[in-house]
């Protein structure tokens, strides 16, 4: 009985070793992760902007029925 128990502790010790050795890298290439950032850059400064200039209108009045 401690035999198979001695066992099977080994052998989920040894799985989760080797599990614990495994590395997934991605790599993205800095240029189009450069353009993508100045993209969301530039769309986030025209969304201010035209925030801006619908804040800067006068409102109109509402209209008496």
């Amino acid at each position: 009985m401690k035999s198979n128990l001695t066992r099977n502790v080994s052998l989920l010790a040894v799985i989760a070793g080797l599990s614990a050795c495994v590395t997934i890298n991605i790599y993205f290439p800095a240029a189009a992760a450069e353009k993508a950032a100045d993209k969301i850059i530039d769309d986030v400064w025209q969304l201010k902007d035209d925030a801006q200039v619908n804040t800067n209108k006068p409102a109109e009045a509402p209209v008496a029925k």
